[in-house]
């Protein structure tokens, strides 16, 4: 049976660490919080006291930390030094894409096998197992990548070399947060032109204007299918989250030089949103600060 050590368990790592459980695998789960190692141990996992503990004997490690610091510190200190050499090495969290190669570079100078694969999807798909994964990795570990990944993912696509995972991931979110912005706006401004929320859903969802934050991830509680909105904007992508990866997308702009104007305005709106208190809210609940309707909340 493979055996893999999943270190992060929080809001999206328990769910996929429970995901290999389903997928047959054996795993050794560790996170900071007791709490968070319960809920998978109840899910078929082992827990683990420590990061060393967990990745003992692991034919792959799977990662989902906070941020690039954390991923450096975890891999330098904890993972690199106890992981056998033959254990794959997959980083699912989504860090800048200089940390990604520094992680990849010393990885491989320490002789494992390395891949950054960022995920989409939120918290519903990491239950479900139906993740998108975004790799970067060497062409020759891709396989190997796809299939330790494939409890839990729906599609796994090889962006490119070490760090091209993030890129797409920090590319794609950044578009997210653009469209989601729009079409909370565009619901809005239905609302004072008197337009009803389902008959303009129902027009923009075949016309022109569809796209996925409208036809699939609908802001608007009661039209679409269900998502967050139907639940006062909880569980699904929290806004602190997004304004997380729009903060990556702006950095890694001004790093190469790229000009993007409403990446700058989506983050911008959303660094407002969490400093109204509502960063822990599904990113779509924008929609609300944009009626002037946080008092829902």
């Amino acid at each position: 049976m493979t055996r893999i050590a999943f270190i992060g368990l929080g809001n999206m790592g328990g769910g996929m660490a429970a995901r290999q459980v389903v997928g047959g695998r054996d795993v050794a789960a560790f996170d900071l919080s007791e709490a968070a190692i319960a809920k998978v141990v109840s899910a078929g996992a082992t827990g683990a006291k420590s990061v060393a503990e967990a990745v003992k004997g692991a034919d792959a490690v799977i990662t989902m930390l906070p941020a690039g610091p954390h991923v450096r510190k975890v891999y330098a200190d904890d993972i690199f030094p106890n992981a056998p050499g033959s254990a794959l090495l997959i980083d699912c969290s989504t860090i800048d894409v200089d940390a990604a190669r520094a992680v990849a570079t010393q990885a491989k100078a320490a002789g494992f096998r390395f891949a950054d694969a960022p995920v989409s999807g939120g918290t519903a798909a990491a239950d479900a197992g139906t993740l998108a994964f975004m790799v970067g990795c060497d062409e020759a570990d891709f396989y190997s990548v796809e299939e330790t990944l494939k409890p839990m993912s729906r599609v796994t696509i090889r962006a490119g070399d070490h760090g091209a995972g993030q890129a797409a991931k920090i590319c794609n979110n950044m578009l997210l947060g653009i469209s989601m912005i729009g079409t909370c706006e565009a619901f809005a401004l239905a609302e004072k032109l008197g337009l009803a929320p389902d008959r303009f859903f129902e027009i923009a969802s075949k016309s022109s204007g569809n796209c996925w934050s409208l036809s699939t991830y609908a802001p608007w509680p009661g039209v679409g299918p269900q998502t967050a909105s139907d639940r006062n904007y909880e569980g699904g992508f929290a806004a602190n989250m997004m304004l997380k990866d729009l903060k990556l997308a702006q950095e890694a702009a001004a790093r190469s030089g790229a000009t993007t104007p409403l990446g700058n305005s989506a983050e911008a709106l959303y660094q407002l949103f969490d400093r109204l208190g509502f960063g822990g809210k599904d990113f779509s609940g924008v929609l609300q600060m944009l009626r002037g309707n946080l008092a829902q909340f």
